[in-house]
């Protein structure tokens, strides 16, 4: 993200919207309470990973953390806040590229290069792409990602948020592929399982019917009411799924249409904290 903020990425353009042809199966969610709700062609949760309750309250604070207002139970916070007490909190990390300031942190060889030799930036965000295309390089990168989620597990986040599950589709010329995201994704949803935590998708509607083969429990989306794609992600998670919408019209189409499924909110697109002007925090009526 072009601000020195824990990087987010409001929706630019509207995915290319993909029928999803999975057989609903009535499955509970292992998460100790039966699932209200149970998603479609899902697999079995771990027993130690608990879902987002659904159509709850919910808050974006990657931009900085302040005390959620009252009716939130959801709030999601960089890797390097603090969870909020009494809430279920979702762990952001930047999983499919490299921050602003934090190029030099990786090894060379693990940032993806075009034909020329350079390193392939996403110009949005001045964000470096990372190298996933072995799978070598797939698990060096997750031990860095990993520690990540370690320490979200360790400071008492309920879940984690990967970022930028659709950088395939800004790699030049192929680069990347779908198949390349998906494997790389799978190995952190298996990791953040095994110390406890559930995992989001993020965004890339058109990957959500693959989301029980990559091992994911429940959707992070932005801007789901602004490009129709609420539907996409409601038939492979069922209700498990909060929205973030950044414009009024958006924010009218969630909650017209989905208001009363799942958690919506509207946020500025900066996600700046309570009190800082240009702050924007509102729910559906």
């Amino acid at each position: 993200m072009s601000l020195n903020l824990p990087h987010h990425r409001p929706r630019r353009s509207a995915t290319v919207p993909t029928a999803l042809a999975a057989l609903a199966l009535l499955l509970t969610s292992c998460s100790g309470n039966a699932d209200p709700d149970p998603a479609p062609d899902s697999a079995p949760t771990p027993a130690e990973v608990t879902l987002p309750p659904v159509g709850e309250g919910f808050d974006y604070q990657l931009g900085g953390a302040y005390t959620p207002p009252p009716g939130t139970s959801i709030v999601a916070r960089d890797h390097t806040a603090s969870p909020a007490p009494g809430m279920y909190n979702i762990c952001y990390v930047n999983a499919f590229q490299a921050q602003p300031d934090a190029e030099g942190e990786w090894d060379d060889d693990l940032l993806l290069r075009d034909a020329d030799g350079e390193v392939v930036i996403d110009r949005d965000w001045d964000e470096a792409l990372l190298d996933i295309r072995t799978d070598a390089k797939r698990e060096r990168v997750a031990r860095k990602v990993d520690a990540w989620i370690d320490a979200c597990a360790a400071k008492g986040f309920d879940a984690v948020e990967p970022d930028n599950y659709d950088t395939y589709t800004r790699a030049p010329d192929g680069l990347l592929t779908a198949d390349d995201a998906k494997a790389f994704l799978a190995l952190l949803a298996d990791h953040a399982h095994s110390v406890g935590l559930a995992v989001a998708q993020k965004n890339t509607a058109e990957l959500a019917a693959d989301r029980a083969k990559v091992g994911l429990d429940f959707a992070v989306v932005e801007e789901c009411g602004m490009y129709d794609e609420c539907g996409d992600y409601t038939e492979a998670f069922g209700r498990h799924v909060v929205d973030v919408e950044y414009d009024e019209r958006g924010m009218r189409k969630a909650c017209a249409g989905w208001g009363d499924e799942i958690s919506v909110v509207r946020r500025d697109r900066d996600v700046l904290p309570e009190g800082e002007p240009g702050h924007v925090r509102r729910t559906c009526p």
